[in-house]
């Protein structure tokens, strides 16, 4: 399994810096919805599920947190610290999100509009679904 990170353009002056963000560009699918987490409590570990078809582009524009990637066979984990940085996640991808700074805000860009049904929320369903067990 290979973590898929992307550096996106960041540009700057004087009055500081920014990042825009390009759906088929710099996101590498349709982006159907944006979401994102801020206070989360010390301790707390978010995710805990995998999507069916759902792809996403996780970037931590603010903080830090560990984000640990599982594709049924490997288990990987990377440090989110750069706010032009994102990680791509498939589906079939089991994440989880922890160790969360005290500053830290969580911005994903999502293929799809949110769907139940498409959340695999059970690890071991998680395993029968990729052909793991």
């Amino acid at each position: 399994m290979e973590i898929k990170t992307y550096k996106l353009q960041r540009h700057g002056d004087y009055r500081g810096s920014l990042v825009a963000l390009e759906e088929m560009k710099d996101v590498p699918f349709e982006v159907k919805r944006v979401y994102y987490a801020f206070d989360t409590k010390p301790g707390v570990v978010r995710g805990n599920h995998a999507h069916k078809s759902l792809e996403q582009l996780m970037v931590c524009v603010k903080g830090s947190l560990k984000l640990t990637l599982d594709d049924g066979t490997d288990r990987q984990s990377i440090v989110l610290d750069n706010p032009y940085e994102g990680v791509y996640i498939s589906n079939n991808m089991w994440r989880e999100m922890s160790d969360f700074s005290e500053d830290c805000v969580m911005m994903v860009f999502a293929s799809e509009y949110y769907d139940e049904n498409d959340y695999i929320r059970d690890y071991d369903e998680f395993l029968k679904f990729v052909g793991k067990k």
